[in-house]
């Protein structure tokens, strides 16, 4: 009789436990979790409910307690959270999806090869094309736009370098734009040989080009958008920072995740000239459930790659060119006031040495008595070593590794051993700070987050070169680098309480790979590449 009670007893405990399991969106079972929180803590199981986590921990906690329809098991595969890229041009790739492609060309005439076939498919009338860089072909200078007008006599051509800071355009656009041997120019450069323009512009100049290119059609801008998307998940991004943005896009990104049609997070920084500074501080800030307005993107000087990175001192391999501010002091100054008096962030690139003494001197004395603006420096790439010290007080470096790969074969000739020794200075950036974002400054680089992930622990390309890494001692560690691409970055933005690791009560973003970044040998770290994307708890690749 005795045995009876206790069999009924422990079958009505064990249907009441039953009963009292909560029901769940989804469960997560049987993984390696790294939560990346403050004890960089793992765990093996998830459980989540309208896009949020709600309780994370051991296989037996999580089905002890919580019931799903639908359970992923991933017989121990690596889940981290999703993916931040701290800077890149989202949009701006898109747009490159739908040009002629010019990464990895090895000439001029590679590049004329391209256009040809892009041309031939596309039976379009306006050439525009994005990624050439002289640095990688056998003759290292600027082309001209004789085999340009050689080619393509009666049909425009505009080809951007790389990093977006020159670009080389035939005889036919410089005559539409109106460009000649006197043109004047402010912040930047118009190159001349033999008395006229060559068809290189760097910086500002460019701009006269740009107002003769032909506006993308909405269904081009939207295409870039969705187009940019896929590939954005099929790298485990979650979130990226657009550095640089017009309203019109920004409202384009707006309507389209409110329509579902865009799931991806966007942290967008908008274009700082007066007229959207202006708008957006009137407007104030601006945040939805996928789209954080809430910065502006400044620019202090060009790229190093065109000479147009400001430099204190002239070019080692180019005496007389020190590179140029795109603004005057005063103009940088005033536009980073505006801002210190409202509740927006500020992001400014900075590459020359010359440029981030300016906008550190700038942001010191306009944040004075303000406290927890998280402003960035982006690139940071090339410092003094008494300017180091800005970054104590809250400044962000904002960064990414793979421009100390991809600049390391060429960037001593352009600045010298000495002044190379204090760039792209990681490491020594976030012992400063405290904190780091990490991105990539796609399409100037690759999409790909995992070679942010070795650039920055391994210091060599794809491969293997340098032995030993480049100035290895500003490597980060891995648990460093992950932090930079998920919580230290989403800290850059104010998003630190929703997203950039998997704790209770923030969103269920993450990425799963069958590898794990953090143990797998850093050749490894190349090949690897997501098995699943989720956003919200919703798998998106």
């Amino acid at each position: 009789m005795k045995r009876c009670i206790l069999f009924f007893g422990l079958l009505l405990l064990t249907s009441c436990l039953k009963k009292n399991k909560t029901t769940v969106d989804l469960i997560i079972t049987d993984a390696t979790i790294y939560q990346v929180d403050e004890n960089f803590d793992k765990a093996s199981a998830i459980a989540i409910t309208d896009g949020k986590i709600i309780a994370i921990g051991s296989n037996s906690s999580i089905t002890d307690n919580y019931k799903s329809e639908k359970t992923v098991h991933p017989q121990g595969k690596f889940i981290y959270p999703g993916l931040i890229d701290a800077h890149c041009h989202y949009y701006e790739y898109g747009l490159t999806l739908q040009q002629v492609d010019l990464r990895g060309t090895t000439s001029m005439e590679d590049v004329v090869k391209r256009i040809q076939k892009f041309q031939k498919e596309k039976k379009t009338n306006f050439i525009v094309g994005n990624g050439w860089d002289q640095n990688d072909w056998k003759i290292k200078e600027y082309p001209s736009k004789a085999i340009l007008d050689k080619y393509f006599p009666d049909t425009p051509v505009v080809l951007h370098r790389i990093d977006g800071h020159a670009i080389i355009v035939n005889s036919k656009v410089l005559n539409m734009a109106g460009i000649t041997k006197d043109t004047p120019v402010s912040g930047g450069q118009i190159e001349i040989k033999d008395g006229q323009p060559t068809g290189i512009l760097v910086d500002n100049p460019m701009n006269l080009v740009f107002d003769i290119i032909p506006k993308p059609s909405r269904k081009t801008q939207i295409a870039a958008l969705l187009d940019a998307e896929k590939i954005m998940f099929d790298y485990g991004l979650t979130t990226v920072n657009d550095a640089g943005l017009d309203p019109n896009i920004i409202q384009l990104m707006d309507s389209l995740q409110k329509a579902k049609a865009l799931r991806l997070n966007i942290y967008a920084m908008v274009s700082a000239s007066q007229k959207n500074i202006d708008l957006y501080l009137k407007k104030g800030i601006y945040k939805s459930d996928n789209l954080n307005v809430r910065s502006f993107k400044l620019y202090g000087d060009g790229a190093l790659g065109s000479r147009g990175a400001c430099l204190h001192k002239e070019y080692s391999d180019m005496p007389q060119q020190f590179g140029a501010l795109l603004s005057t002091p005063e103009k940088l100054r005033s536009i980073a006031q505006q801002i210190a008096n409202s509740n927006f962030q500020l992001n400014s690139h900075a590459i020359g040495d010359s440029a981030n003494t300016v906008l550190l001197k700038i942001y010191k004395e306009v944040l004075t008595g303000k406290k927890d603006r998280r402003w960035k420096i982006e690139h940071a790439q090339i410092m003094r070593e008494q300017d180091f010290d800005y970054f104590k007080s809250g400044i962000i470096p904002s960064v990414q590794p793979t421009h100390a790969t991809s600049d390391m074969y060429w960037a001593g000739k352009r600045i010298g051993k000495e002044r190379l020794k204090n760039a792209y200075a990681y490491k020594k950036l976030l012992d400063k700070a405290g904190t780091i974002a990490l991105g990539t400054d796609f399409p100037v680089e690759q999409v790909n987050p995992m070679l942010t992930f070795h650039a920055a622990v391994a210091r060599k390309d794809g491969n293997g070169y340098p032995n030993g890494g480049f100035q290895k001692e500003n490597a980060l560690s891995r648990e460093e680098t992950l932090r930079g691409m998920t919580i230290w970055a989403a800290y850059s933005n104010f998003e630190e309480k929703e997203k950039g690791s998997l704790e209770v009560g923030k969103r269920a973003d993450f990425v799963i790979f069958d590898k794990d970044i953090m143990k797998v040998r850093e050749s490894d770290l190349l090949d690897i590449k997501p098995v699943s994307t989720y956003i919200k708890g919703a798998k998106v690749k």
